[in-house]
């Protein structure tokens, strides 16, 4: 469970972290921890960085009157 929960954060940050990489910075903060790599943590991962776009393709689908 612990690593799931690292994994989830590691994922939310993902987004922000890989911009701030791409202009070179904050070069000691990975963007994915290869030390915690294994089942939970990757399913956390996958969770975290997904959970941006499940709420734009989610917007779609409200009532429309």
């Amino acid at each position: 469970m612990y690593d799931f929960l690292w994994g989830l954060w590691n994922g939310i940050t993902a987004w922000p972290l890989l911009i701030i990489h791409a202009f070179g910075g904050w070069t000691r903060f990975p963007v994915y921890d290869v030390l915690r790599d294994g089942g939970w943590y990757q399913f956390g991962f996958l969770l975290g960085t997904g959970s941006p776009f499940l709420g734009i393709f989610g917007r779609g689908r409200g009532k429309k009157d």
